[in-house]
């Protein structure tokens, strides 16, 4: 099975189309069937069921769909290797993470790590979880550090099995409310009174309140508004808009600054797991390889700076 059958064959399982297949991979319309034709003559089978709805994978293409994937992706990895290889690096690495995880947390150690390995290229990407995930599944990322996506969100689904996956970190939630405001934490009951400020729902922050309030029995949070990131949230809050339920290293700063006054979550979820995600591989590229060692080495350090001062 050449490699180009097997990219010609993912771009019409991804679209359904031969058109938009052959625009995918660059190639004419005609050229995209002649080479599907020749995959299944090759493996003896038909691998799609053609209607006037389009192209969908018959049980013999799904099933080679997971090794076609693996097989492209690591004749990339070979090759990106021994580009390294003749360029005299070790090659590059992309990670990816949400904003407050990047700079809290990760920025400090990448500093060093970037000293120890000097051959690397690093890329660091910032975007949500749900970008973040799609762009290691597609190959764009190496690596994404993220907040766990808890299950009541739509998208989650089950576990991608091409992915692995590794809590690096316990982050307590924080409840921040106005500075003015009566800093005596409070009970459960009061707090189902009170207004708050969340981010919009399908969002990962979005997801930990909504769970946080409704292991507390208080059902949905009452909104006072919506906002599309935790500085925004922060802000509002420390404005008097209401309270809010969040990573305490998203806030960090504010509390230290008193821009907000911190208060006890009384429910029963108390923290949010950040997690490590990168693509399964046989043999992982020497970058990605590098970092996961770091870390399996030196987690607790780069997610608990008290420790790295300690040293």
């Amino acid at each position: 099975m050449h490699p180009r059958l097997l990219k010609t064959f993912l771009a019409v399982a991804r679209t359904g189309n031969v058109t938009r297949a052959a625009q995918e991979v660059n190639l004419a319309q005609s050229s995209v069937s002649d080479q599907i034709q020749a995959l299944e003559t090759e493996l003896g089978v038909s691998l799609f069921t053609r209607s006037r709805q389009g192209l969908t994978l018959t049980p013999a293409g799904e099933a080679l769909k997971p090794y076609a994937e693996d097989l492209l992706a690591l004749a990339d990895d070979a090759r990106a290797t021994v580009d390294a290889t003749k360029a005299g690096t070790a090659g590059s690495l992309s990670i990816g993470a949400l904003e407050t995880i990047a700079s809290a947390r990760l920025a400090p150690w990448l500093a060093g790590f970037r000293a120890a390995h000097a051959g690397i290229d690093i890329k660091l990407r910032i975007a949500g979880s749900g970008e973040l995930l799609r762009r290691l599944g597609d190959g764009e990322i190496d690596v994404a550090f993220c907040f766990e996506r808890p299950a009541e969100l739509e998208d989650a689904g089950a576990p991608d099995q091409h992915l692995a996956r590794r809590t690096v970190a316990v982050e307590p939630l924080a409840l921040i409310a106005p500075p003015g405001d009566n800093h005596v934490d409070v009970d459960l009951a009061t707090l189902a009174e009170k207004h708050f400020v969340a981010t919009e729902t399908g969002c990962v922050y979005r997801a930990m309140v909504d769970k946080a309030f409704g292991e507390a029995g208080l059902g949905k949070p009452r909104l006072a508004a919506e906002a599309g990131s935790i500085d925004a949230i922060a802000g509002l809050v420390a404005a008097g808009a209401g309270f809010a339920l969040v990573p305490r290293l998203a806030v960090a700063a504010a509390i230290e600054r008193a821009q907000v006054a911190e208060l006890a979550w009384p429910g029963p979820v108390r923290s949010a797991d950040i997690v490590m995600v990168w693509r399964r591989r046989r043999v992982q590229p020497p970058a990605l390889k590098a970092l996961l060692e770091q870390f399996q080495e030196k987690c607790a350090t780069v997610f608990r700076p008290e420790l790295r001062k300690n040293k």
